[in-house]
């Protein structure tokens, strides 16, 4: 055992060398300079060649204030919502010290409570690293910041280095940020507002931050601003901060603030793309917002300047030809997205995210939820029946050429046999947009006329949840697909944004190889490299078969379908038209094997943000992914391929078996040709017919034999790839519900929400 004396001598030892390494400590660190912490830099954004895209950061936006100017509501209100005792503590939150070192060591982070004292020197040491190394340090910096400065001063430093989003970092550039005036001239309220906001920005800014999380729609951010804003008035008013009248008069309304303002720099698409790049740092990195927008990051993107500038061009064009806002009160609020992706690579090489932050649009229409895309949805549920078969075919892929029933008012039947019901109870009746009595034709003939009957049943016998599996293999996010599987999920009650649907799209393109879409190749700060930025890999998201398959189904709608403007482009091209019901949202997406590319046209209410019918836009009955959508898309196609050849797309093999439809007519034998005789792959045609969007009449194209149609011809009249899936008694879609409200694009308004064709 050892003696009294030696355990004394160890303990004693021990405590002398804790002392020691906390007086060293001590004496090593510096006080925080709010001065220093307010030299800010440029972010500066690279084109993919290397080339200088826009330098753009907070360097000018910041400037100390000092503690006479700050007006004591704003001083009472961070003191009441965030440490009621910061003029009796020491400066430390001993407790949540402790349980940051405790989760340290259980492998979490080193979050806990934090007083003003500690948030002011975070705010001076933004780097942030969960490492016990720093979590000393600020508790060492924290202990002399106490003894040394006045707590007028650490609260004058702490309001000079907090971020309040926007680019904006302290008190002064948060006042004229959001209400254009000095920090000096804030009333009351106005300050309880910004005090909120250090709570975070991102979802305390009521303008949205969706560019950032889907969740920061500018719908929810305005109900937590409001909630925590009277909150914090409250505790002012309960801390006998504000007199009674005081409070009466700060409560009575809530201080809206500003609309957001374009930055220096950031206008035309460059503040779209530079947002798209920061989302997708934000995304692949431990960096914080507040830290990225501090500044000192160059960041390199896969943007093409000239195929960016070419889908401007493209936009405009075709707007300016059709849409005129100042004539028709139709025309008004029209908006596009559209993103253009290297199929085998996920490069997102251009954007179009609306008209600029100059002219008061922020939110980036190529990345945004809530705009379904109707009848574009339809190949993957044919790449599902290609893939998987149906609840009949015991897993048997189904063939292109097998018939579904195209009628218009179909019943749709549960494998059971039963049928769906509407809110009423009575049997669902899908709908077509034309009433043209199809009868049984071939899913390749459906998608080229983009009948909405056969792929509502056919979604239903393959399986709902096939169908999102594949969708999701293919890239599309889950979050942004409709959350009910009814029958009209199949037919693009979802809401995915357009740079997730060329991506998907350009699974297609790569016979099945997906790669998820990235717009950022490097990241450096301070001459460094940063980890998280390796390009993304491929993966087999479905059998090529399948994927060229639907390929080859895809370039029968732009030669003989709904697609027919897209011929125009004078290449080998595969694509989908979309339009949803209500005529609130109409799509083309389409691709070569060099660009996938998909373009959305919709109108917006712009104090809602709820869609609105385009029926009389453009001055026609209804707008159709087949015209204003597809326009763009073969402008911008054109200029973006110029010079490059034309490799075409892998041969289609068969595929899977001939599985009719129960009901549909045996097929008539075709009777032997003669020696004499050559087979014929061209069918008779149809009586011609008067139609919303018309298709071509000529011969349908096809490269095999038995890809080619057998329900007896090429239509003269195509239908279109618009149509409604509701019934007169089913439920439609509210107005918060799939299809109807932009970044609420998950909700569902009934068992048919959000109907599309």
């Amino acid at each position: 055992m050892p003696s009294w004396k030696l355990v004394s001598g160890l303990c004693i030892g021990f405590l002398g060398s804790l002392v020691a390494m906390v007086g060293v400590g001590y004496a090593m660190v510096a006080i925080p300079n709010e001065n220093v912490a307010a030299k800010s830099q440029n972010n500066v954004y690279y084109w993919a060649d290397g080339t200088q895209m826009v330098a753009t950061g907070s360097g000018a936006n910041r400037q100390n204030v000092t503690i006479d100017q700050i007006p004591e509501a704003m001083q009472w209100a961070v003191i009441s919502a965030e440490n009621k005792s910061f003029y009796k503590d020491s400066g430390l939150d001993y407790m949540g010290i402790a349980r940051a070192l405790v989760n340290m060591a259980q492998g979490g982070d080193t979050q806990g409570g934090s007083t003003i004292t500690q948030q002011y020197v975070k705010n001076t040491y933004l780097t942030q690293d969960q490492t016990v190394t720093r979590k000393f340090k600020e508790m060492f910096i924290s202990i002399k910041v106490g003894t040394k400065l006045t707590k007028p001063q650490i609260l004058q430093g702490y309001l000079n280095t907090s971020y309040y989003g926007r680019g904006a970092y302290g008190i002064q550039a948060a006042a004229q940020t959001y209400y254009g005036k000095d920090a000096v001239d804030l009333k009351p309220s106005e300050c309880a507002f910004l005090a909120a906001l250090l709570k975070g920005p991102t979802y305390f800014d009521p303008a949205g931050n969706e560019n950032i999380d889907k969740t920061a729609t500018a719908e929810a951010n305005l109900k937590r601003s409001k909630d925590r804003w009277g909150w914090i008035l409250g505790e002012m008013h309960k801390d006998q901060r504000i007199t009674d009248a005081e409070y009466q008069e700060a409560i009575k309304k809530y201080p809206t603030p500003q609309d957001r303002k374009a930055t220096k720099g950031m206008t035309g698409q460059i503040s779209y793309l530079a947002d798209t790049a920061k989302k997708y740092v934000l995304n692949h990195s431990d960096i914080t917002e507040a830290q990225f927008d501090q500044g000192g990051y160059q960041i390199h993107t896969t943007f093409r300047k000239d195929k960016v500038d070419a889908l401007s061009k493209a936009v405009k064009k075709i707007e300016k030809e059709k849409i005129d806002p100042k004539s028709r009160e139709e025309d008004k609020y029209v908006q596009f997205g559209a993103a253009s992706v290297v199929p085998d690579d996920g490069a997102i090489v251009a954007l179009y995210g609306g008209a600029g932050y100059e002219n008061g649009h922020f939110t980036n229409n190529a990345d945004t939820s809530g705009v379904p895309v109707g009848s574009t949805w339809k190949p993957f549920v044919l790449a599902a029946a290609m893939e998987y078969g149906t609840y009949k075919t015991d897993g048997v892929g189904l063939s292109p050429l097998s018939k579904y029933n195209g009628n218009d008012k179909l019943k749709v039947k549960r494998p059971d046999g039963s049928y769906f019901l509407d809110k009423d109870n009575q049997v669902f009746l899908q709908k077509n947009e034309s009433e043209k009595a199809w009868g049984y034709i071939p899913l390749r003939k459906a998608m080229e006329q983009s009948v909405n009957t056969p792929f509502v049943q056919l979604g239903v016998d393959v399986g709902m949840t096939k169908v999102r599996d594949v969708a999701k293999a293919s890239g599309i996010l889950q979050d942004s697909m409709a959350p009910d599987l009814n029958p009209s999920f199949a037919i693009g009650t979802s809401t995915p944004s357009a740079i997730r649907m060329a991506d998907a799209y350009a699974t297609f393109a790569a016979s099945g190889k997906q790669t998820d879409p990235y717009s950022v190749t490097e990241v450096k700060k301070d001459g460094k490299e940063l980890e998280g930025f390796t390009k993304p890999k491929p993966s087999q998201a479905m059998p090529a078969k399948v994927a060229d398959n639907v390929t080859d189904v895809l370039e029968n709608v732009i030669q003989n379908g709904t697609g027919y403007n897209a011929k125009a482009l004078g290449r080998a091209a595969a694509g989908k038209t979309g339009t949803t019901d209500k005529n609130k949202s109409a799509w083309f997406v389409g691709y070569t094997q060099q660009l996938s590319t998909a373009v959305a046209m919709f109108r917006e209410n712009p104090k809602d943000h709820k869609l609105l019918s385009m029926n009389g836009t453009a001055g026609v009955d209804s707008i159709h992914g087949g015209d204003i959508p597809t326009l763009v898309w073969t402008e911008y196609m054109k200029a973006a391929l110029k010079g490059k050849n034309d490799p075409g797309f892998p041969d289609a093999e068969k595929i899977g078996e001939i599985q009719d439809e129960e009901g549909a007519p045996s097929p008539t034998p075709t009777p032997s040709p003669t020696p004499s005789e050559t087979p014929s792959d061209s069918p008779s045609p149809t009586p011609s017919e008067t139609l919303e969007e018309p298709s071509p009449s000529p011969t349908e194209s096809c490269r095999f034999n038995w890809n080619c149609p057998t329900d007896g011809g090429t239509d003269t009249g195509g239908g279109t790839d618009g149509g409604v899936t509701s019934s007169p008694s089913a439920t439609e879609s509210s107005d918060t519900g799939t299809g109807n409200s932009r970044g609420n694009g998950n909700g569902s308004g009934g068992i048919f929400a959000g109907t599309t064709g």
